[in-house]
């Protein structure tokens, strides 16, 4: 590979990233997080976790993989926090990342199994399935009737189908539905259903447990993916699962095992975080009304969500219309191909509950210009 030449082109193409060298001004309203909640600006919630972590002496380093490590307590604590919450077990990852290259990876490791995926699922599915090496399909995304044309066709074919969506997809806030999830995954004998929450956990649904407990269907989904990196305000991600899934898992999922844990203390914080978090319901109806205002603000149809696209259609302009909200006080960041597919290049708008409604108000303007 031709290193200084990708580089060039993917600047020519107005796709060359780059780690920010600063932070944003202090008075620029922050569009680009995933704090969705505004637990991460809850100085008062650390303050309080600190006098905990204090008392209990919590670790800063695991110095194992969970396999090894000789300190589980934190991490057993908040497995069965969860496990308490969604009347399932649960099993602790290092990242939402680990989590789904590691789970599917280890449920499609054969070509006797069929995966089949939404086309816009987030790409650390697609790397757990490259990882597996089992045939992919791909229908388009949110389109269910696609989805069974693609199950009647190909499934019988295999031992085993695994169909994997996302609850809420993180580029477009759009929502995909349960129920004809539930109904494909009927339709074959056998077959297993993956659904990642990694956007909706804490911001959605009964005590922010996700759109899968808030469509009543959790039972017919075999495992759940949640992120505690965004609404949580944490580090790492869970899968919830049946005791026999979780028992394959610590077995074959390779992240899990060859990688070292998380450090205690931050599972204690993901544990602290998760308690509190359920009874956050005035905080999600606030990030509900923002996010009525944003969709507003965009002209955007649909079920609003606290994600927004705002398509702009070239990754140039896509820079030029980002750099022009910081120059007028809101950070909200480029979205390029191959993050989204060609044409759909972007500025996503990214809403917290620490925000106020008002705080929007000039974006109205900025946009209309």
């Amino acid at each position: 590979m031709d290193i200084n030449a990708t580089l060039q082109q993917l600047e020519f193409e107005g796709n060359l990233r780059r780690i920010p060298e600063s932070s944003h001004a202090a008075d620029t309203l922050d569009l680009s997080g995933n704090d969705y909640l505004g637990i991460a600006e809850r100085s008062d919630m650390r303050r309080e976790f600190m006098e905990e972590a204090a008392r209990r002496d919590y670790a800063f380093s695991a110095s194992a993989s969970r396999l090894l490590a000789s300190r589980q307590s934190e991490f057993r604590e908040f497995e069965d926090c969860l496990t308490k919450a969604y009347g399932r077990p649960a099993l602790l990852f290092n990242s939402g990342y680990h989590a789904n290259t590691g789970m599917i990876a280890a449920l499609a490791s054969d070509r006797r199994t069929l995966v089949v995926a939404d086309k816009l699922v987030h790409a650390s599915i697609i790397d757990g399935i490259r990882l597996s090496g089992a045939p992919l399909e791909r229908f388009r995304h949110n389109d269910y009737t696609h989805l069974r044309r693609i199950l009647d066709r190909k499934a019988w074919g295999f031992s085993n189908v695994l169909i994997i969506a996302e609850s809420l997809y993180s580029m477009d806030g759009d929502r995909a539905d349960i129920a004809a999830l539930a109904d494909a995954k009927a339709s074959v004998a056998g077959a297993m259903l993956y659904i990642d929450e990694a956007h909706a956990v804490g911001a959605c649904g009964p005590a922010g447990l996700g759109l899968v407990e808030e469509s009543g269907l959790a039972a017919h989904v075999d495992i759940v993916v949640g992120t505690l990196g965004k609404a949580l305000a944490g580090t790492g991600a869970y899968g919830i699962m049946n005791t026999q899934i979780r028992d394959f898992m610590i077995n074959k999922a390779r992240s899990f095992i060859f990688s070292t844990a998380i450090p205690p203390i931050c599972a204690a914080w993901n544990r602290f975080v998760f308690e509190r978090m359920q009874g956050m319901d005035s905080e999600r109806r606030h990030l509900a009304a923002l996010s009525r205002e944003l969709y507003s603000i965009l002209g955007l149809k649909g079920e609003p969500s606290h994600i927004a696209p705002w398509i702009l259609g070239s990754p140039q302009r896509a820079v030029f219309v980002s750099d022009y909200l910081e120059r007028h006080g809101f950070h909200a960041l480029p979205i390029r191909t191959p993050t989204v597919p060609p044409g759909t290049d972007r500025v996503r708008f990214s809403l917290s509950a620490a925000m106020s409604i008002e705080a929007l108000n000039p974006l109205r303007t900025i946009i209309a210009k």
